[in-house]
């Protein structure tokens, strides 16, 4: 095909030219289809052998995986140098969206050191799982232990790790893949639609009434700081956790918006999204303060150990410490009982000795001074010396 191109032009003129735009759709569709048979070179074999044997194609399958999770994997090492330009095409090129989630790679609690895609991901999903769980965070250590999983690992299902910065703006353009919509883990609203689900939501009614006392003693203590005080079944071994929205900002997401380098300090409230508390019944910890809220709602060690919680819940949600000087109050008065001290005051400043006065030390008055460094030697003692004289 031949195309008409002027070049008697400006520059800016010829890049709004039709003929570049069609060339450039053509580029980005070899483009896509090559990176696409990178990713997956046994369906590519397949198509060209146009085998429908089934037992070939589930040994294809498998071959497939085994090759994704291979280190020596042509297309991981690809993902690796230009992943962020594969998740910055997903937020810029709308028309080729659906294309390109295909090429998208993560960690995930079940892929080891290796990636999973979303179609590996959606293939070992359980029959009763509804949507595709991620989770948000700095590094893959700091959210593979986060409290936010214990549920859902309790429960065996596999969770996306999104570590990269961009992956918070990228995964806002991908709502859904092959009919399973995205949950974040850290967000409210987290079901997991298994059969235990029905026996769950009777549970959480009658937890819900136990510990109405304390929700809503905690939701008056905190005012403007959280939304609600709920009762969750989604924690497992923490006493309490910070989750956000729907369509808020995560804790990671705040993160990353606070350390843009033009960012307004004076906004901060502003990216901060309402907070729920959801609260483990079943933790030592929130049944003992439900227990002193009945007994001693006024009692200052309920406040402060209220406000701990709150601490807790906040830094290992992910989310800054607003007021850090309230917080290291509330920690000095807790230390304070731990130790059993009856105040804060300071302790009387240690007295200082007064000095003695003390003879100057100096040469004695019977032995004359002597300057030189050497010592002296008399006729008698060194022989040379006589010698000399004589």
């Amino acid at each position: 095909m031949v195309y008409d191109l002027p070049l008697n032009v400006s520059r800016e003129t010829l890049q709004q030219h039709k003929v570049i735009k069609v060339v450039g759709k053509k580029l980005v569709r070899k483009a896509l289809e090559m990176l696409r048979k990178l990713s997956s070179p046994k369906d590519a074999e397949g198509d060209e052998e146009g085998s429908d044997d089934e037992d070939g194609e589930k040994k294809k399958k498998d071959e497939e995986k085994k090759d994704v999770d291979d280190k020596d994997d042509p297309y991981l090492k690809f993902w690796e140098a230009f992943g962020k330009n594969i998740k910055l095409g997903i937020i810029e090129d709308a028309p080729n969206r659906s294309k390109l989630q295909k090429l998208l790679r993560f960690k995930s609690s079940k892929s080891d050191d290796g990636y999973v895609s979303f179609e590996q991901y959606v293939e070992r999903m359980p029959e009763h799982q509804k949507s595709i769980y991620y989770i948000s965070g700095e590094s893959v250590e700091a959210v593979k232990d986060s409290p936010f999983l214990e549920k859902l690992k309790k429960k065996g299902l596999e969770v996306l790790y999104l570590t990269d910065p961009i992956d918070e703006y990228a995964i806002q353009h991908v709502t859904e893949y092959d009919g399973k919509k995205l949950q974040s883990a850290t967000k409210e609203g987290l079901s997991f639609g298994d059969a235990d689900e029905k026996v769950e939501k009777k549970r959480l009614e009658l937890y819900k009434e136990s510990y109405q006392p304390l929700t809503s003693f905690l939701k008056k203590l905190y005012a403007e700081k959280i939304s609600k005080v709920v009762v969750s079944p989604r924690v497992e071994t923490t006493p309490c956790i910070l989750v956000t929205s729907q369509y808020g900002n995560s804790a990671n997401m705040e993160r990353i918006m606070r350390s843009q380098a033009f960012s307004d300090p004076g906004r901060a409230s502003q990216m901060s999204s309402p907070k729920t508390m959801e609260i483990n019944p079943r933790h030592p910890i929130i049944a003992t303060l439900n227990k002193q809220v009945k007994e001693s709602p006024d009692a200052e060690a309920t406040a402060d150990t209220a406000w701990l919680l709150y601490d807790t819940a906040l830094l290992q949600s992910g989310f800054q410490q607003d007021d850090v000087d309230a917080f290291a109050s509330r920690m000095y008065r807790t230390m304070k009982g731990a130790l059993k001290l009856e105040s804060l005051d300071l302790e009387e400043e240690i007295e200082v000795p007064a000095e003695s006065e003390a003879p100057p030390s100096g040469p004695s008055d019977s032995e004359p001074e002597d300057d030189s460094p050497y010592e002296q030697s008399s006729p008698e003692d060194d022989p040379a010396l006589a010698h000399d004289e004589l």
